[in-house]
């Protein structure tokens, strides 16, 4: 059932669908899963995410830009939003999150801790360096992060390339040490 869920689309598949390619009938689908989006929630804590989730970029400590870094991670999960698959799919998430607690947390740490531990490391790096603020906190902006693609994809919101520059330009310059 994991391959349908997270192979071959999410808002194309019905739970007739998932019924029919586990030999069992739709009442047994949902004996265990009260929607498909629970199923997608179950699926993706079990399973390997799925390919289409955007990672973090990383400059590294060659060219370290924690701006350009931020920017880039925002613009590629716009662009993952802007596909009606990556819309369904992070609605789903939503949904299931608010819905079931135990597997809303287990989401959370199987997609979003990623996210933090990397805003982390680069935060940490950028403050090794003396360039932001003493007392930044990584987690609180990478959860600010978070919620700004939640948010976009609650609402359907496409961010324009200009406003992720300026969501980005914002948050720098309450976290960028002032020059002395």
């Amino acid at each position: 059932m994991r391959r349908a869920v997270t192979g071959e689309g999410y808002e194309p598949l019905t739970i007739e669908r998932l019924a029919a390619d586990a030999g069992v009938s739709k009442q047994t689908i949902y004996r265990w899963w009260p929607n498909k989006a629970a199923i997608l929630g179950e699926a993706l804590v079990e399973g390997a995410p799925p390919a289409h989730l955007p990672l973090p970029h990383d400059t590294g400590d060659t060219a370290p830009d924690l701006a350009a870094d931020l920017l880039a991670w925002l613009a590629e999960s716009t662009r993952q939003l802007q596909r009606a698959e990556g819309l369904g799919v992070a609605r789903a998430l939503i949904a299931v999150t608010a819905a079931d607690p135990e597997i809303g947390a287990a989401l959370n740490e199987r997609l979003a801790a990623p996210i933090r531990e990397w805003v982390q490391r680069r935060i940490d790096r950028a403050a090794a360096r003396g360039e932001l603020r003493d007392g930044v906190d990584a987690i609180l902006i990478a959860d600010h992060l978070i919620a700004i693609t939640a948010y976009a994809a609650l609402t359907g919101t496409v961010h324009s390339e200009e406003r992720l520059r300026g969501i980005v330009a914002h948050l720098m310059h309450g976290i960028v040490a002032p020059p002395e």
